[in-house]
Protein backbone atom coordinates (compact mmCIF):
# COMPACT_ATOMS: atom_id res chain seq x y z
CA UNK A 1 0.00 0.00 0.00
CA UNK A 2 1.64 3.69 -0.99
CA UNK A 3 0.91 6.55 1.32
CA UNK A 4 1.61 9.77 -0.78
CA UNK A 5 1.07 13.38 -0.12
CA UNK A 6 1.99 17.40 -1.37
CA UNK A 7 2.28 20.06 0.56
CA UNK A 8 2.87 23.70 -0.84
CA UNK A 9 4.45 26.09 1.82
CA UNK A 10 4.98 29.89 1.54
CA UNK A 11 9.13 29.98 1.50
CA UNK A 12 9.19 31.44 5.10
CA UNK A 13 11.23 30.30 7.61
CA UNK A 14 8.29 29.33 9.70
CA UNK A 15 7.13 26.95 8.05
CA UNK A 16 9.89 24.53 8.16
CA UNK A 17 9.34 23.05 11.69
CA UNK A 18 5.62 22.60 10.49
CA UNK A 19 6.97 20.50 7.71
CA UNK A 20 8.44 18.37 10.01
CA UNK A 21 6.23 18.16 12.21
CA UNK A 22 3.47 17.05 9.84
CA UNK A 23 5.66 14.05 7.96
CA UNK A 24 7.37 13.12 10.90
CA UNK A 25 3.41 12.57 12.34
CA UNK A 26 2.80 10.82 9.25
CA UNK A 27 5.82 8.63 8.93
CA UNK A 28 5.38 7.88 13.30
CA UNK A 29 1.83 7.29 12.72
CA UNK A 30 2.51 4.74 9.78
CA UNK A 31 4.65 2.73 12.30
CA UNK A 32 8.09 3.87 10.99
CA UNK A 33 11.24 3.54 13.40
CA UNK A 34 12.13 6.95 15.53
CA UNK A 35 15.41 6.88 14.80
CA UNK A 36 15.12 6.59 10.94
CA UNK A 37 12.30 9.13 11.03
CA UNK A 38 14.94 11.71 12.94
CA UNK A 39 17.27 11.14 10.14
CA UNK A 40 14.43 11.81 7.18
CA UNK A 41 13.65 14.97 8.87
CA UNK A 42 16.74 16.22 9.13
CA UNK A 43 17.96 15.95 5.54
CA UNK A 44 14.24 17.26 4.58
CA UNK A 45 14.86 20.73 7.10
CA UNK A 46 18.05 20.91 5.34
CA UNK A 47 16.46 20.49 2.01
CA UNK A 48 13.83 23.08 3.20
CA UNK A 49 15.58 25.58 4.29
CA UNK A 50 17.47 25.88 1.12
CA UNK A 51 14.18 26.36 -0.85
CA UNK A 52 12.89 29.22 1.71
CA UNK A 53 16.60 30.61 1.67
CA UNK A 54 17.13 30.46 -2.09
CA UNK A 55 13.35 30.56 -3.83
CA UNK A 56 11.41 32.97 -5.57
CA UNK A 57 8.39 32.23 -2.98
CA UNK A 58 6.49 29.26 -1.94
CA UNK A 59 8.13 25.51 -2.66
CA UNK A 60 6.49 22.30 -2.18
CA UNK A 61 6.95 19.47 -0.78
CA UNK A 62 5.91 16.00 -2.63
CA UNK A 63 6.13 12.42 -0.97
CA UNK A 64 5.71 8.97 -1.44
CA UNK A 65 5.78 5.92 1.43
CA UNK A 66 5.41 2.77 -0.22
CA UNK A 67 6.67 0.39 2.59
CA UNK A 68 10.11 -0.17 1.91
CA UNK A 69 11.10 3.39 0.88
CA UNK A 70 10.06 7.18 1.68
CA UNK A 71 10.56 9.08 -1.18
CA UNK A 72 10.69 13.32 -0.90
CA UNK A 73 10.83 15.69 -3.24
CA UNK A 74 11.30 19.40 -2.12
CA UNK A 75 10.99 21.95 -5.35
CA UNK A 76 11.18 25.60 -5.36
CA UNK A 77 11.22 28.24 -8.12
CA UNK A 78 14.52 29.96 -7.13
CA UNK A 79 17.07 30.97 -9.51
CA UNK A 80 18.49 27.27 -9.56
CA UNK A 81 21.73 26.06 -7.68
CA UNK A 82 24.81 26.49 -9.51
CA UNK A 83 26.79 23.30 -9.66
CA UNK A 84 29.69 25.43 -7.85
CA UNK A 85 27.61 25.49 -5.34
CA UNK A 86 26.30 21.51 -5.34
CA UNK A 87 29.95 20.75 -4.95
CA UNK A 88 30.00 19.07 -1.27
CA UNK A 89 33.80 19.25 -0.21
CA UNK A 90 34.26 22.67 0.77
CA UNK A 91 35.87 23.07 3.82
CA UNK A 92 34.99 21.90 7.12
CA UNK A 93 34.53 25.43 8.54
CA UNK A 94 32.59 26.61 5.00
CA UNK A 95 29.35 28.50 6.20
CA UNK A 96 27.47 27.43 3.40
CA UNK A 97 27.49 23.71 2.01
CA UNK A 98 27.07 21.33 4.96
CA UNK A 99 23.68 20.55 4.61
CA UNK A 100 24.53 18.76 1.15
CA UNK A 101 26.67 16.78 2.93
CA UNK A 102 24.49 15.87 6.15
CA UNK A 103 21.51 14.91 3.63
CA UNK A 104 23.74 12.76 2.07
CA UNK A 105 25.01 11.24 5.66
CA UNK A 106 21.11 10.78 6.24
CA UNK A 107 19.48 9.58 3.35
CA UNK A 108 20.26 6.48 1.07
CA UNK A 109 19.81 8.32 -2.34
CA UNK A 110 19.99 12.44 -2.86
CA UNK A 111 19.77 13.60 -6.42
CA UNK A 112 19.54 17.56 -6.95
CA UNK A 113 18.02 18.79 -10.01
CA UNK A 114 19.39 22.32 -10.66
CA UNK A 115 17.66 24.28 -13.01
CA UNK A 116 18.68 28.03 -14.10
CA UNK A 117 15.60 30.65 -13.65
CA UNK A 118 13.18 27.29 -12.93
CA UNK A 119 14.27 26.63 -9.85
CA UNK A 120 15.87 23.17 -7.81
CA UNK A 121 14.28 19.85 -7.12
CA UNK A 122 16.11 17.96 -4.34
CA UNK A 123 15.05 14.31 -4.33
CA UNK A 124 15.54 12.24 -0.98
CA UNK A 125 15.24 8.82 -0.80
CA UNK A 126 15.58 6.49 2.61
CA UNK A 127 14.93 3.01 3.14
CA UNK A 128 12.28 2.38 6.39
CA UNK A 129 12.68 0.82 8.99
CA UNK A 130 9.66 -0.08 11.05
CA UNK A 131 8.29 -0.65 14.31
CA UNK A 132 6.76 -4.00 15.08
CA UNK A 133 3.32 -4.49 13.99
CA UNK A 134 3.16 -1.12 12.48
CA UNK A 135 0.02 0.30 11.03
CA UNK A 136 0.81 -0.10 7.64
CA UNK A 137 1.45 -3.75 7.95
CA UNK A 138 -1.49 -4.44 9.97
CA UNK A 139 -3.67 -2.32 7.06
CA UNK A 140 -1.74 -4.52 4.50
CA UNK A 141 -3.03 -7.52 6.27
CA UNK A 142 -6.68 -6.39 6.24
CA UNK A 143 -6.73 -5.43 3.33
CA UNK A 144 -5.05 -8.75 1.65
CA UNK A 145 -7.52 -10.63 3.71
CA UNK A 146 -10.53 -8.80 2.50
CA UNK A 147 -9.63 -9.18 -1.04
CA UNK A 148 -8.93 -12.79 -0.70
Amino acid sequence: MDVSFSLAMPGEAPTIPLVRRLVGDLLRGLGADGECVADLLIALSEACTNAVEHARGDYEIDGLVDGEWCRLRVSDWGTGASEASLTPDRGDLAESGRGIRIMRALVDDLRIDPAPDRGTVVHLRKRLTWRDETALRRLGRSLIRSAG
